[in-house]
């Protein structure tokens, strides 16, 4: 899998938010994706995953074994985790598990039985989504995406609300996940949260 920009730009109304981005994401790598709060860093990841379109240039999304990938069937292949992705709050976390997993399937070795043990939540496998605190809901969102089977995947603060333990989980969690056959890309300003990755893309060099 690579995601190609070609000459990408986003605008709102007559401000750029990027231009002229050149750039390739490659089949089995990691990305950062670096620059301050509101740089554009989570617009991009937008654009990125089909939810946003830009405003001028494209992207193209190519498999390997399938060819070119439309933007309408991209979501297909990505998974990503987000401040303004929402969980089910009315929902246990079992009931989100299934629900989630209707959608897309397991990352190969892992279950609902691995991922809650993943999760480091058993018991909290009968509580609603709603009590949990930030830091448990974040934990959930990072699993949804990283253990579900996809080329690409995408994270957006994905320290956000984690305590020090937190983090460390997060750092081993992306170990037994990401591995050579996936795309990951992290927008951040934190270098806590990327020491893993193999390279990087600063905003601001698009303005």
């Amino acid at each position: 899998m690579n995601i190609t920009l070609q000459n990408l730009g986003r605008r709102y109304n007559r401000e750029w938010i990027f231009r002229h981005i050149d750039y390739t994401f490659s089949f089995g790598k990691k990305y950062a994706i670096l620059g301050p709060n509101g740089s554009g860093k989570s617009t991009l990841l937008k654009v990125i995953s089909g939810s946003l379109t830009p405003s001028e240039g494209s992207l193209v999304y190519q498999n390997q074994s399938q060819g070119d990938i439309t933007v309408e069937d991209i979501y297909g292949e990505l998974t990503i985790a987000a401040p303004y992705v929402e969980l089910i709050e009315e929902f246990t976390l079992k009931e989100m598990l299934e629900f989630h997993f209707k959608f897309k399937s397991y990352l190969q070795g892992y279950n609902l039985h691995e991922v809650i043990a993943l999760l480091q939540l058993e018991k909290a496998i009968d509580k609603e989504i709603r009590f949990f605190s930030s830091g448990m809901k974040q934990r959930v969102k990072l699993v949804l995406a990283c253990c579900s089977m996809g080329g690409i995947v995408l994270l957006d603060e994905p320290t956000s609300n984690l305590d020090l333990a937190g983090e460390a989980w997060y750092l081993s969690l992306i170990e037994k996940t990401i591995h050579e056959n996936r795309i990951l890309i992290v927008a951040s300003n934190q270098e806590k949260e990327y020491p893993f990755c193999d390279a990087f893309l600063h905003i601001l060099s698009y303005k």
